[in-house]
């Protein structure tokens, strides 16, 4: 379960692309596809640092994308939702 500013929901969904930033910092990129309890859809964007959910700012590189965009490929309602196509 997953809350958010219209009450909890139900993580569907997730892409986690991990990154490196500057020295030895890690951090990963977290897309979630999520449902609310009468089936709504929204998708959350995010990131984790030491398996800690952060909500932002989400900076990927550009590097990264196509990491990213593959991992969503995988994912039809993210997929869908974010309407990225091939």
């Amino acid at each position: 379960m997953a809350n958010t500013p219209w009450g909890k929901a139900e993580v569907v969904e997730e892409v986690t692309v991990q990154q490196k930033g500057s020295g030895e910092r890690e951090f990963a990129a977290v897309i979630q596809y999520l449902e609310d309890e009468r089936g709504g859809g929204m998708v959350r964007f995010s990131y984790s640092t030491d398996a800690s959910v952060r909500r932002g700012p989400l900076t990927v590189r550009l590097s990264d994308l196509s990491k990213l965009k593959k991992a969503l490929a995988r994912k039809p309602r993210l997929h869908r939702a974010l309407q990225w196509t091939e």
